[in-house]
């Protein structure tokens, strides 16, 4: 339980840091013989701030309980 907690933690602070991420895709549109047409797209993935701090907060939680059970 505790490495689960450390982990969201750390997921939920780099959450609050980078509120996206983007990553560009490419993909093959046409193939014929030697001649190659590629299409590339942007993505963009979002989330809400406050999951970031919902996932600190569970980590923190993770933890607390963790020690009182020891």
């Amino acid at each position: 339980m505790r490495v689960l907690g450390i982990i969201l933690i750390i997921v939920g602070i780099l959450m609050l840091i980078f509120t996206n991420i983007s990553f560009t895709k490419e993909e093959k549109v046409v193939d014929v013989g030697p001649v190659e047409i590629n299409k590339k797209e942007k993505h963009t993935i979002d989330w809400p701030n406050y999951a970031g701090g919902i996932a600190v907060i569970a980590g923190i939680a993770l933890v607390v309980l963790d020690k009182r059970r020891a």
